[in-house]
């Protein structure tokens, strides 16, 4: 079983927008671009109140303001909440924006996975491919929203228990590489009939892959702009990682 290492599944995120540069491809861009800019629009307004408000709360220590301690350790606390905000938001945003683009994603893993193998398709994309995709598509989303929920509840407690919290955001953040793999990979895997419970199996079986693939995805999906295109980029490099050393597990 050829299995690709950490350095190399990451590359796959550069294989991804050196795909969706082709004759052919290249119109996937805009849906995801318009899903995204107004996705992260919204909870980008959402976030922002909410953490500005929470931040106000630190003036009950106003009466120790002379208190160097208390001053650093509030700038600490500002900081880690600051980190988690932003990757809960990269993270969040990229979830919401796949559910809005589902269909989309699988037709683009399916357009790609031609692409590499040589197979002619149409050159739109079929509206009744669309449609008779969704149901699986949607249901799909509705799993990793379940199993998002069930998994990052404890992580997201941890980052407010004094010392655990110091290594917390680096637990989540392994967890977002985790599930960004998860994301990507479900729809070159699911075009060839595998349920999310299937990826989740082959994705702890390919731990490298899944880790090296979805660190990069998560590093860039907090870039401003950036974040914009990540989305049809990451699906067409699963996509290659799928052809390349993934048919083989199904």
């Amino acid at each position: 079983m050829t299995n690709p290492g950490f350095m190399q599944s990451a590359s796959y995120v550069a294989t991804g927008w050196r795909l969706i540069r082709q004759p052919g491809l290249r119109r996937f861009l805009l849906m995801p671009l318009l899903a995204n800019l107004l996705v992260f629009g919204a909870l980008g307004w959402w976030m922002s109140s909410w953490a500005t408000a929470w931040f106000d709360s630190f003036a009950l220590f106003s009466q120790w303001e002379d208190w160097w301690i208390v001053q650093a350790l509030q700038t600490v606390l500002r900081w880690i909440v600051s980190l988690v905000l932003w990757f809960s938001l990269a993270f969040i945003f990229t979830l919401v924006a796949n559910l809005i683009g589902a269909p989309f994603n699988g037709l683009l893993a399916e357009r790609v996975e031609a692409h590499l193998v040589g197979e002619t398709t149409p050159t739109a994309p079929s509206w009744l491919t669309l449609v008779k995709s969704m149901p699986r598509l949607m249901g799909s989303e509705l799993s990793k929203l379940l199993y998002l929920l069930v998994c990052i509840t404890p992580l997201l407690i941890l980052q407010f228990v004094p010392l655990i919290n110091i290594v917390a955001p680096l637990l989540l953040f392994l967890f977002g590489a985790w599930m960004f793999a998860l994301e990507y990979m479900d729809y070159p895997l699911g075009n060839h009939g595998a349920a999310f419970k299937d990826v989740r199996r082959i994705m702890r079986k390919r731990r490298k892959v899944a880790f090296g693939f979805g660190s990069t995805v998560a590093l860039l999906s907090m870039i401003p702009v950036v974040n914009l295109f990540i989305m049809p980029v990451a699906v067409a490099g699963a996509t290659a990682l799928y052809v390349d050393f993934l048919s083989e597990d199904q």
